[in-house]
């Protein structure tokens, strides 16, 4: 039983699942929405929104880590100079999730997910 389980693991490996959430996360900081299935855009959101706050301390410290999740230099500057400004007054909830179809491959539900 997954009683007060942390995460969804997305039938994926550790490893996978650390992968699918790093490119993801680089995509929704290049293009600020991205189409996702529901559970995935799920478990973006905790994983994005603690990236935010971090990066919102804008230290070299705060640079560092950030750039240590992403491993990708355009999204670390682009987070550190760009996004993570934009937030700094607000306690969390820096990004929405908006559900938008069912997919009609596999009838999964389909989200955006976007920065506010």
């Amino acid at each position: 039983m997954r009683h007060k389980h942390g995460y969804r693991k997305l039938s994926r490996t550790s490893s996978h699942r650390k992968a699918l959430l790093k490119n993801l996360s680089i995509a929704l900081i290049a293009s600020g929405r991205i189409e996702t299935t529901l559970p995935k855009a799920k478990e973006l959101r905790s994983y994005f929104e603690q990236l935010v706050t971090t990066a919102g301390k804008g230290d070299g410290n705060a640079h560092r880590a950030v750039f240590a999740q992403l491993q990708d230099k355009e999204s670390t500057k682009k987070m550190m100079a760009e996004i993570a400004p934009n937030y700094v007054d607000r306690k969390g909830g820096y990004t929405r999730i908006v559900k938008t179809r069912i997919r009609r491959g596999d009838a999964s539900t389909m989200a955006f997910i976007e920065l506010v």
